[in-house]
This record gives structure tokens, sequence and C-alpha cells, in this order.
């Protein structure tokens, strides 16, 4: 049984500069904490969450026991990352809908909700607002940061942006930049967003009205490339929906895959903010740390001083093993200590959500071995 999780929320004291030039005062990051912090607080971990997720991490609600934190089963007591030996720590990033400043609160100049205006944030600012929550928690350094997906790009980051900051970082199922093809899929499924008729340039909220039908082809598109073609197969194939034959028809559903992909996108489109879909996905595309160095990911990367586990699996397409090669290379190439593990798993990209034996085994012995080498 999971434990009980807390939310909490904290209010930077400082105003945070963005990577746009724009600048947000009095920011709101909700977050959760589990496990406790040790006398000298060497022993935390910060857990980057990627684009649909939040600060609720692990454990469950009181108030909302069904209500499970998204990495749960890799993160609790006794588990592969262990609250007895780590105090974990999750932060929703700004711009998200899960809590902390975004685009549902008040732009102190209009007096009305932010809306399609909310400036656009990075990873790099993100992680700039993790670090100052830290500051702020007495945390100055980390004994891993870890993520999945866009949260193995701010694990990432933070070894660049801060990188006395942090003993280790576990980047996983990630890449150092997104191909063109990703740009490309998080651009269709904007277009859906910002070309239903209840947009309305991002300010729905005005209208009394939501872009449902955008966020449900977003979520739809997103959700065929987290998958892998085997798993699509073996779960739908050619299945049909609740009939046994053909009814010749354009509009209805046919096929079980379409009836599980329109689940999957009503849903989103009931939790989800259209704002923050079109924001994060920015994030991603914006995400190229080799930029700055004319494009050499080890010029990038020599600045990181901290101990490295890199993970792919090896039907992930969206963020295909090629890609984490790439940082494992360029960290190499500086001489910096990497451990890489590439695991076969059928599961596509939410492999790293999932109930893998070998890579929670994996998780657990780097782990246990950050626990063997922390300061007494």
């Amino acid at each position: 049984m999971s434990f009980i999780a807390q939310p909490r929320t904290l209010v930077l004291p400082k105003p945070l500069h963005l990577r746009s030039g724009s600048t947000l005062s009095g920011v709101r990051l909700a977050y959760e904490m589990y496990g406790e912090l040790n006398a000298d607080r060497s022993n935390a971990v910060l857990v980057c969450h990627a684009l649909n997720a939040s600060h609720h991490v692990a454990g469950r609600y009181e108030h909302d026991p069904n209500n499970l934190g998204w990495w749960d089963n890799l993160i609790g007591p006794g588990k592969a990352v262990d609250t007895n030996r780590f105090c974990v720590i999750g932060v929703n990033n700004v711009g998200s809908c899960f809590g902390s400043y975004g685009p549902q609160d008040i732009n102190p100049q209009t007096g009305e909700p932010w809306g399609g205006d909310f400036p656009v944030v990075t990873v790099e600012d993100w992680v700039d607002a993790q670090a100052a929550l830290l500051d702020e928690l007495g945390i100055q350094q980390l004994a891993a940061v870890m993520g999945g997906s866009l949260g193995g790009m701010q694990a990432l980051s933070w070894t660049l942006q801060y990188p006395e900051r942090v003993r280790h970082a576990a980047v996983i199922a990630s890449a150092p930049n997104l191909t063109a093809e990703n740009i490309a899929f998080n651009e269709v499924a904007r277009r859906a967003i910002t070309t239903d008729p209840d947009f309305h340039a991002g300010h729905y909220a005005r209208h009394g009205v939501l872009p449902k039908r955008g966020l449900r082809i977003a979520r739809m598109i997103g959700h065929i490339t987290y998958l892998s073609d085997d798993v699509m197969n073996e779960k739908f194939g050619r299945l049909l929906h609740e009939r046994t034959d053909f009814q010749y028809t354009t509009q209805d559903i046919e096929f079980q895959i379409e009836s599980y992909l329109r689940y999957q996108g009503n849903k989103f489109s009931e939790y989800f903010d259209a704002n923050t879909y079109l924001l994060i996905t920015r994030a991603l595309d914006y995400f190229d740390p080799a930029r700055a160095h004319g494009g050499q990911l080890a010029k990038a990367l020599a600045v990181a001083q901290a101990h490295f586990l890199v993970v792919s699996f090896t039907t992930d397409w969206r963020f295909a093993p090629s890609r984490s090669r790439e940082i494992v290379k360029a960290l190499l190439d500086n001489g910096a200590p990497v451990s890489y593990a590439e695991i076969d798993a059928p599961h596509g990209h939410d492999a790293f959500l999932l109930n893998d034996p070998r890579y929670h085994a994996l998780v657990r012995a780097y782990f246990d071995g950050i626990a063997l080498r922390a300061k007494p």
C-alpha cells in the first residue's frame, strides 16, 4: 500500500527571469516531499516531470486514494528509489495546470487570467525555478536529479546550469534535443488546439469555453507516439469495436484502436489545460544545450560534474536509444563518469513509466550505490 502524499506550495521570494526576456513575480510552485532530509540535507533527490505529469510523483492523497503518483512503482519506502534513505522532491513546473503559477493565474498588468499571454518558458527556466525552491528548503546540493523524457532533459540541464549542486543525474528515455520529426509532431498537436474554434487565442476562459476538441486530437497524436508498433498490434491488432463486421462508415468507430484513442483524448481534455500544452511542447522544442556551442554537445557538457546514469529502451522511437548514446558519447569525450543501459523492452516511450524488472533493478542498484557513497 502506498503512503499518503501531502501537497505543498511555496511562493518564490524573488522574481523569476525567463530566457524569453520576461520576468514573473510571485511565482507559486506546487511540490511534494517523500522521506526525511538528513541532518546535513545531503540526501535530496529531485524528480523532474514530463509533459502531462506533475509534482505528484508518488503516494496517494488521503482525500483521493485513487490518485496514485505517476512514478509510484519506482519511488517509495523500500522501492528502487528508497524514501527510507532519500528525501524525494517533486516540483510542478511553471506554466503547468496542477498548482504552480501558470496561464490560469491573474496577469497583474490586466487583472485577468494570463491565458494565451503567459510568457514562453524553457527547460532552463524550470531548472532555475526548481533551484530557487531548493534554496528556500535549505538544500544546497542534490544527491541526485532524475527524470524521464522531458524530465530527463531537465535533469541534464541541471548538470549544466548548476553543476556544483548535483552529485548524480539519471537521464531516462530522453534526448539532448528534439529531432525535426518530434518538433513536427508537437506542431501538429499545437495546431489542433489553436485551430479549435473554442481556443480564442488562448483566452477561452473569458468566453466560458474550453478547446476540448483540439486537446483530444493533440492527446491522440501524442499517445500514438508513446506506444510501440508491436504493443499497439498486440493489444489491438485489427479487432473491431463491439461488432464482428464492418459497418462501412467514415465517421463512427470501427476498430478498437480508434475507441482507445478517443477514450484517451476525452479523458485528457477533462483535466489538462490547452495553454499549458502549448507551453510545454514548445519548451521541448527549444531545448538544445549544444546550440550555444556550435552544435557540439561535448562542449556543452564539459561543465558537468555529476556522475550519470543514462537509460534508453529499444522500442522507443520518439526518444530513440541513438539519442541517449549521443549523450553518453559526449560525456565520455569529457571523461565524465557515466553508466549506460539500453533495455530491450516492447513498450515504446512509455517503458520508463512501467514495471520492467530489469529497469527497476538497474535504478535500484544505482541508487543503492549513491546511498553507500553518501556523506556520513
